[in-house]
């Protein structure tokens, strides 16, 4: 978004406090979006913030993050678990008080993303709780379609992760 009041760029492993904070912030947000506890969070260590830090810079996956000023005030990610299924989105979170169309976040997080994605494979696949409605619309607006394919959430309370896609140009 142009003279968008943030930029949006790569982690970097001297990242690690901001990483830290903001997967947090994000577990602290929503609990059941991240495959992860804030108990285990708040048990990893700095070698181990250090290495997700070091995603943004690391061959096959990329860790996007959006800043203003200080702040951090959104991330997104991507991986590629096997060549079959492509390019997988992960991660995300906006601020609560920096989401919605007006402050164009998530989009500017999305694109990066997109970017990266290409020539990986023609699809961005994502998995959402079912229970998470407030996230699929967000996704549904942002071109993801469900596939009808789920797994199991691996968490308590379990449940399954719906899988969403969306065609990359």
């Amino acid at each position: 978004m142009p003279g968008a009041p943030f930029t949006v760029r790569s982690t970097r492993e001297d990242d690690w406090r901001e990483v830290r904070a903001l997967r947090l912030e994000m577990l602290r947000d929503e609990p059941i979006a991240y495959a992860e506890t804030l108990e285990h969070a708040l048990d990893v260590d700095e070698a181990g913030w250090r290495l997700r830090a070091r995603r943004g810079e690391t061959d096959g996956q990329t860790a996007l993050v959006a800043v203003e000023g200080a702040r951090w005030i959104g991330t997104m990610g991507g991986y590629v678990p096997d060549a079959a299924t492509g390019p997988m989105l992960v991660g995300v979170f906006v601020a609560p008080d920096r989401r919605g169309d007006g402050h164009g976040v998530a989009r500017e997080l999305l694109d990066g993303v997109e970017r990266w994605a290409l020539g990986l494979g023609d699809t961005l696949r994502l998995e959402v709780h079912e229970t998470n409605a407030r996230a699929r619309r967000f996704y549904e607006k942002l071109g993801f379609t469900l596939t009808g394919r789920s797994r199991q959430y691996e968490l308590a309370p379990g449940g399954l992760e719906l899988e969403m896609i969306k065609p990359l140009r």
